[in-house]
């Protein structure tokens, strides 16, 4: 992780991360119960909204500044969230343990068959990040940190796919979601 993420944590509070857009507009296809991941969680806004929701939920991130202020504000309110600091290419999670996996702005392509197999059957994905098609200066400036036009499509596509949302840059460019995809899969019932 590039030091400047270990800074950019330092300087911001739980309280201010927001949920992402893929999460907040597809509450209703989360289950009642079980278990959640947010994957490079970051200041674990995804993660708080999933245990707010019910779920049990673990939150991963290599930036030991973030998990710690994550996992005082879970400690503070009570919230089921179990925060650890983890290499999640080195140790990616493990086959048929989450019910719901979310992964917002964060792109490592070889990682996707390992979070289409930690999904239990029936399980739920909500993946947001950006796109190489973009209006704004919004995300990373280098190509391999952006999706390819409706890559998100092909990365999951052992998923059934209930939403994705990409934009491009079609129609009034200042109206819309923009500059990103969104997908949210379920892993096959058996």
């Amino acid at each position: 992780m590039p030091p400047d993420w270990e800074t950019r944590y330092r300087d911001r509070s739980v309280a201010d991360a927001t949920a992402a857009d893929v999460l907040l507009e597809n509450l209703h296809l989360l289950p009642p119960s079980g278990t959640a991941l947010d994957l490079a969680c970051g200041l674990g806004a995804n993660a708080m909204l999933l245990a707010g929701e019910g779920l049990e939920t673990f939150a991963w991130d290599s930036a030991a500044t973030a998990v710690a202020k994550l996992k005082a504000w879970a400690t503070r309110e009570r919230m089921p969230v179990h925060a650890e600091v983890r290499d999640v290419v080195a140790d990616p999670p493990e086959a048929g343990r989450f019910d719901v996996i979310t992964v917002c702005r964060f792109l490592e392509r070889d990682l996707a068959p390992a979070l289409v197999a930690a999904l239990r059957p029936g399980g739920v994905l909500f993946y947001q990040t950006f796109t190489r098609s973009h209006v704004s200066e919004r995300g990373p400036s280098h190509a391999d940190f952006r999706l390819d036009d409706n890559e998100l499509l092909h990365l999951f596509a052992p998923l059934r796919i209930l939403v994705y949302r990409e934009e491009d840059r079609v129609g009034d460019l200042a109206r819309g979601f923009r500059d990103e995809a969104q997908l949210v899969a379920q892993k096959r019932p058996v």
